[in-house]
């Protein structure tokens, strides 16, 4: 059958599912300062479930989103430890790879918030650089525009190493990002795979249908939100505003293996998705035939 590259689930939501932390704006950084290990642990259940990858835990460690907190410096302290404890779960697995994540300026889903391309690439290509010596790949989530997309792959590409584009699409129209710009907008971005992220599982596949003719390795990772309202759209809100939907592990799996009949050969899951469902997709895929690398 096919070769299907397996990602983990949403560190981040089951770093809040497994403390009584209240989530905070800087939250998923925040939880590596107060709670040492707990990340690793997290990388370390996705690989036990069947995941081939990891994905850092830097989604949100942008320099400039420090600046005024009381966590203002400490950003190079976490970057490292990130890092290290993704390292660490994956030396303890004895395999798999490390996805450099790089998440969006400004705030997640609302392409308003994103900066001028000069600005965006600079600050992009800062991430880039740290991560670069210690992964194998780079992804840049939770995309929300063209010019977000174009920013991030201009940057990351200095590093030299494979760049894949995570985008970020409508719940309710999956062709179109959430810029309301259509996706076929991206072809001409010359990223080494494409993914629909961080939308609803229902979304996802319009998405597929777009990427199929990009002549590029693609496919999916959603989340299990209702939907990302629109009170979510600023920089002062917390995750658990968003309400989460009751999606099991087999019904995920329906929606991934329908990705995978439609082409896609990189298949895992973002927010709420856990380990649960990670391990159930990994088991569906071998029982219909495909090997997971």
């Amino acid at each position: 059958m096919t070769e299907i590259t397996l990602l983990d689930g949403g560190m981040g939501q089951e770093l809040v599912a497994r403390v009584s932390d209240a989530p905070t704006g800087q939250w998923s950084s925040r939880i590596m300062r107060d709670h040492p290990g707990l990340v690793a642990e997290v990388h370390g259940d996705f690989f036990d479930a069947g995941a081939t990858v990891a994905t850092t835990n830097t989604y949100a460690l942008h320099l400039d989103r420090f600046k005024g907190s009381d966590m203002d410096g400490l950003q190079p302290e976490l970057m490292a430890q990130a890092l290290d404890e993704a390292k660490k779960a994956r030396t303890a697995h004895g395999r798999g790879r490390l996805a450099g994540s790089i998440g969006p300026l400004g705030w997640s889903y609302d392409p308003k918030a994103h900066t001028d391309l000069a600005s965006a690439r600079a600050l992009y290509g800062e991430l880039a650089a740290q991560l670069a010596p210690h992964v194998d790949l780079l992804i840049g989530e939770t995309i929300a525009s063209v010019g977000h997309a174009r920013a991030l792959l201009e940057a990351a590409r200095e590093t030299g190493l494979p760049v894949w584009l995570a985008v970020t699409v409508d719940d309710e129209d999956g062709s179109l990002l959430r810029s309301r710009e259509p996706l076929s907008d991206l072809a001409d971005l010359d990223a080494d795979a494409w993914l629909a992220n961080c939308s609803t599982p229902e979304a996802t596949g319009a998405a597929m249908e777009v990427f199929a003719g990009f002549g590029k390795p693609f496919g999916a990772y959603a989340n299990g939100f209702v939907e990302i309202n629109k009170d979510f759209l600023n920089a002062t809100s917390v995750v658990d505003i968003l309400a989460g939907r009751d999606i099991d592990p087999e019904s995920y799996a329906d929606f991934a293996m329908g990705w995978v009949k439609q082409g896609a050969t990189i298949v895992g899951g973002c927010c709420e998705i856990g380990p649960k469902h990670i391990r159930e997709l990994a088991r569906r895929l071998r029982a219909e035939g495909h090997t997971i690398v």
